[in-house]
Parts: structure tokens; C-alpha cells; sequence
């Protein structure tokens, strides 16, 4: 069976009561409930991590070599100013879909670069809640083409 291993970045775990006109009410637990639903329906697994340490991260990155075929990862802020996470997918060499609940692109300037995307095969973003479940259909689509 495929593997997936799903990231959330620092502040995620707010999500419901951070900023709800940018990020919208839904829970981590939600969208995490609902990326099981929609995995058992495309026949795959997920697990799900959420931390707001850099570190840990990229140690659960290096730890999925071997063990994931896929990564679904949203990278918070850590989006626009990590290198080692950048560093660390390259690294794993697992295909990697990037997502985003708000557009990136109609925020603030400094969220408009991401490092994250030039070692991942896809982004989405802009979809509130909705950006973790078609990253994982499109991801999965990928895996399974291969």
C-alpha cells in the first residue's frame, strides 16, 4: 500500500482560531480526519505530523526515506525561509506536493517565494482546507503513474 506521510509547519495546530479570514475555522483534526477519509477511498495511508520546530521536520523527512513513497507537506512559514527543509526533500529524493490553505500570491510579498517548490513536484494552493485534499488526489495520481 502506498505510504503518505503529511507535514503541517508551525502554527498549524491554531488552525480554527488563528486568523479564521485567512485560514478559515477548520481544525488540524479536521483536515486530518478528512485526509484518512479520502485516503482510505484512494486506497492509500497517511500520517500525519504537525510541528513547530524546524527540526523535528526535517528529522521526520529523513526518517520517511525508505518508508513513505510520498510526502504532503505544508510548510507554514517555514515556506519562505528554509533551507533545510528545501534541503532535506531534495535529500529523501520522495515525491513531494507542496499546499497551502491561502493563496500565497494575493498575501504579503515576502510569502510569494517558496523553497519548498523547486524540489516538489506539484503546488496547491488558495483552497482553504480543500489544498490538503486535492494535493493528496494529485500526489497519489502522480505515485500511481509512476
Amino acid at each position: 500500500m502506498i505510504g503518505i506521510l503529511v507535514l503541517h509547519g508551525p502554527n498549524l495546530n491554531l488552525l480554527g482560531q488563528r486568523e479564521p479570514g485567512i485560514y478559515g475555522s477548520t481544525t488540524l483534526e479536521t483536515i486530518n480526519a478528512q485526509l484518512e477519509q479520502e485516503a482510505k477511498a484512494l486506497q492509500v495511508s497517511t500520517t500525519s505530523l504537525q510541528s513547530n520546530h524546524e527540526g523535528v521536520l526535517v528529522d521526520a523527512i529523513h526518517d520517511a526515506f525508505a518508508r513513505y513513497q510520498g510526502i504532503l507537506i505544508n510548510a507554514g512559514a517555514y515556506t519562505h525561509t528554509s533551507v533545510a527543509l528545501r534541503d532535506a526533500i531534495a535529500a529523501v529524493a520522495i515525491p513531494t506536493v507542496e499546499v497551502h490553505l491561502s493563496n500565497l500570491y494575493r498575501r504579503e510579498a515576502f510569502r510569494h517565494h517558496s523553497y519548498i517548490a523547486p524540489v516538489a513536484i506539484g503546488q496547491i494552493s488558495g483552497f482553504g482546507a480543500d489544498s490538503y485534499r486535492l494535493g493528496l488526489q494529485a500526489l497519489v495520481h502522480y505515485l500511481q503513474a509512476e
